[in-house]
């Protein structure tokens, strides 16, 4: 027998964790698992692990097995991580076919297992039992397994839990984004078991070390068939390519799991009493060196860390960062270097010290001087810049022409620096990087936006959406100039701010980690934060919106404050207290029972008003509704008070909103006025009526604001020319166009006309877009004539 597969029988024989007298229902027999019904669930006989349908955004679930002796559940395996059910009619049920089958509200089969039997299974037959170890087991009792969730893990491999040939562990985006990330754990074709970072712009692998080009230079070996890793109950971890790790408890009988957290970090946790309860504790992780780690700061980027103020990403002089909200897009330039026989002379080098780039060389020049590697850089046209650093072993310097520069870090103890190439005449710079920076949590990293369901869309409300949003309009240009004329006689901002929080319940963060349970339930994110459904001691259910914390959320604590301070009105939120303590900044919102607009653009059973301030991040996610179906503006972090005169935009230190619905703008540094706003409203109605996301999923084209939208509106644009080119304009088929899940079911000339003002707001020059209140006439003349 092959040694390995004998170890790894022998760890899969040991006695199971924590057993316990627990009378629960771990098992379903011919029956359904509903969304609708919390208590719906399954639960190990143990009591530790619970499966069911587990929140992971607005109105979106994913049937998940959870570990409940945590403080906080934690999800240690899930299905359909990348495509949520709705919260209601989902449901999970054992099907006449003999399969486990997942449903989402309208019947779609979102999941279901493979028959792996040759005849046809008996459903009586079938029973789903969730087992102490934390596997999901469909058993048959005369087939035996059918299928089980140890077979296909997503970011955790649990003790008994074999990691095989054919299994992967994939990082989840983030904390609190569930859905499938960048990093994978795999054994790779030489049998070798690695980490990939497999990003939007590039893949690389980085453990082991890329460098050591001999596996065996890094204690593993590719000479062995099985392809097979195990965690066992003490804290043992093996691998068939001979790599083994034990845990620092290793032999304390605890809960353990191994888990790809989303910044590509492989930890080890066990779980250990605290004052607060049970939590986890990392007692081995496959990286000590956090900016190692691949695609963690995207290209043209450099990564720095220290234990005080944790892993950074600047980006590299004269580049600017791509997408504010995902460093894995990196930063692009803002200088333009041109690629003809006068590129020499126009191209200097920026020196800087003590960084590194790995990989992407264009040659390897050894024994060289630096103004050699310099002209070598300069005569080649794709070089970026290159590295020059001295090797004390050899007593040569090393030089390495770059043409992409992608794993950037800084780091002091390295004898080497790079050399960025830079125009010679009119680039200005100083010794330190870039100052856009942001500072990355060790687990947490930014993400990608939470996911959600969406429904079908209706022509009645996009009429009313947009009808109501230019009326409203004036009530708040009134009050935006009331607000200003009486903030006038106060100049200190800071004190104003305070002054207005006094008309707010203040709360201590005991109170608000109690109300949400210690921050388990994620309804949704912000501009700047993460809000947690919570009820509060009087029984009020609470939106609670947690700032990011380092002191990087203050400033936009005290504008959120301000701004909802000065407005009052009924399609506005209701903020009732907030919490100021210590580093903690946390927003107390009124709870809106049905979500967003994003995800009721199909319900035809409201309609909608909108509050039109300078806002600056409109778009479907930032319109709540209430139990009545009536909308309030949400997420005030990025929001500015100014007269709709008002031009200067100097105010505005950084780009504002959300990727897709930017006005241009904000990309080319124009004058910030309420077309912006404009702007973003056609954005929202397009994607209404075309049922696509300005977003969009494909990050690899760029991640500048006006890019992504630009796609949508062009897309429109280029629809109606080719329709038009055919046949008259009176008789073009607008069904190219329209969303087809509305079936048809929609007035064609008043479908046609917001499609035409929709196409006004988002012109390029806000000199051509119309005003909100000019919208609102052209709708109402439409009306009026039918």
């Amino acid at each position: 027998m092959d040694i390995s597969i004998f170890f790894l029988h022998l760890m899969l024989i040991q006695t199971p964790l924590l057993s316990s007298s627990s009378k629960t229902f771990d098992v379903l027999r011919g029956s359904s698992l509903s969304v609708e019904n919390p208590s719906d669930k399954l639960v190990s006989l143990n009591g530790d692990f619970s499966a069911g349908f587990f929140p992971v955004g607005e109105n979106a679930f994913c049937f998940s097995v959870w570990l409940t002796r945590s403080s906080a559940p934690t999800v240690v395996w899930m299905e359909n991580r990348d495509d949520p059910v709705d919260g209601t009619g989902s449901q999970l049920s054992l099907s006449k076919d003999g399969k486990l089958r997942l449903t989402n509200s309208v019947g779609i089969t979102v999941w279901a297992t493979r028959k792996a039997a040759s005849t046809p299974l008996e459903s009586s037959k079938l029973q789903l039992q969730l087992q102490n170890t934390g596997n999901l087991v469909l058993n048959h009792s005369q087939s035996g397994v059918i299928w089980q969730s140890f077979d296909s893990p997503t970011d955790t491999l649990l003790p008994q839990q074999t990691l095989t040939r054919i299994s992967t562990l994939v990082s989840k985006s983030s904390k609190v984004d569930y859905s499938s990330g960048y990093y994978k754990l795999f054994f790779d074709n030489d049998n070798v078991l690695r980490l990939l970072y497999q990003g939007p712009v590039v893949s690389s692998l980085y453990w082991p070390e890329p460098w050591l080009s001999d596996p065996g230079r890094a204690g593993r070996s590719m000479y062995n068939s099985s392809r097979a890793a195990v965690l066992n109950e003490s804290g043992y971890f093996w691998s068939s390519d001979h790599l083994v790790i034990p845990a620092t408890d290793f032999g304390v009988k605890t809960h353990k799991r191994l888990t790809l957290d989303g910044d590509g970090n492989l930890r080890l946790y066990s779980l250990e009493a605290m004052n607060e309860g049970w939590d986890w504790v990392v007692t081995w992780q496959v990286v000590s060196e956090p900016c190692t780690i691949h695609g963690i700061c995207g290209p043209n980027s450099v990564c720095s860390y220290d234990h005080a103020s944790g892993r950074k990403c600047f980006c590299l002089q004269g580049f600017k960062i791509k997408d504010p909200t995902d460093w894995s897009f990196g930063c692009e330039a803002d200088f333009n270097l041109p690629c003809n026989q006068s590129h020499e002379k126009l191209s200097s080098f920026l020196q800087l010290s003590h960084v590194e780039f790995y990989g992407n060389d264009l040659e390897f020049l050894p024994n060289v001087t630096l103004q050699h590697c310099e002209n070598e850089c300069l005569t080649t046209c794709d070089c970026k810049g290159f590295q020059f650093k001295f090797t004390a072993a050899d007593g040569v310097y090393l030089c390495y022409p770059k043409y992409e520069l992608f794993n950037g870090q800084l780091t002091p103890n390295f004898e080497g620096d790079f050399y960025l190439k830079v125009p010679k005449a009119g680039f200005v710079y100083n010794k330190t990087l870039d100052a856009a920076e942001s500072r990355l949590n060790c687990i947490a990293e930014p993400g990608r936006q939470v996911r959600g369901t969406y429904e079908n869309k209706t022509v009645k409300l996009l009429l009313w959406f947009a009808t109501a949003v230019g009326g409203l309009e004036v009530t708040c240009i009134f009050l935006v100039y009331l607000s200003l004329f009486l903030s006038s006689k106060n100049s200190d901002p800071v004190a104003e701010g305070y002054l207005l929080m006094s008309r707010f319940k203040p709360f201590k963060f005991s109170e608000l980690k109690k109300a949400t349970r210690g921050f388990v339930e994620v309804i949704g994110r912000g501009g700047v934060g993460v809000v947690y459904k919570g009820i509060l001691p009087d029984k009020r259910v609470a939106a609670i919106k947690r700032l990011d914390e380092a002191n990087q959320g203050e400033d936009e604590f005290l504008a959120e404050v301000n701004t909802i301070g000065r407005l009052n009105h009924m399609n506005l939120i209701d903020i009732w207290g907030y919490c100021a303590e210590g580093k903690h900044r946390l927003l107390v919102y009124e709870y809106m029972e049905h979500g967003s607009l994003a995800e009721k653009l199909t319900s035809n059973e409201f309609d909608i008003a909108l509050e039109w301030v300078l806002h600056c991040d409109v778009k479907p996610h930032n319109i709540l509704l209430d139990s009545n179906y009536q909308p309030k503006v949400a997420d005030f972090g990025l929001s500015k008070l100014l007269n709709r005169g008002e031009h200067d935009h100097s105010s505005f230190s950084k780009m504002r909103g959300t990727r897709g619905y930017m006005a241009p703008e904000w990309v080319y540094n124009l004058p910030i006025t309420s077309k912006v706003d404009v702007y973003s409203y056609g954005i929202v109605v397009l994607e209404m009526v075309t049922g696509k996301s300005p977003t969009g999923t494909q990050h690899s084209s760029g991640g500048g604001g006006a890019k992504e939208h630009t796609r949508l509106n062009t897309q429109v644009r280029e629809k109606i020319m080719h329709a038009v080119g055919e046949a008259s304009r009176e008789s073009w088929n607008i069904e190219e166009i329209v969303d087809p899940s509305m079936g048809g079911r929609y007035d064609w000339t008043k479908m046609e006309l917001l499609l035409k003002v929709a196409l006004q707001c988002v012109a390029e020059d806000k000199n051509d877009r119309p005003t909100m209140t000019q919208v609102v006439e052209m709708l109402r003349c439409q009306e009026a004539l039918n």
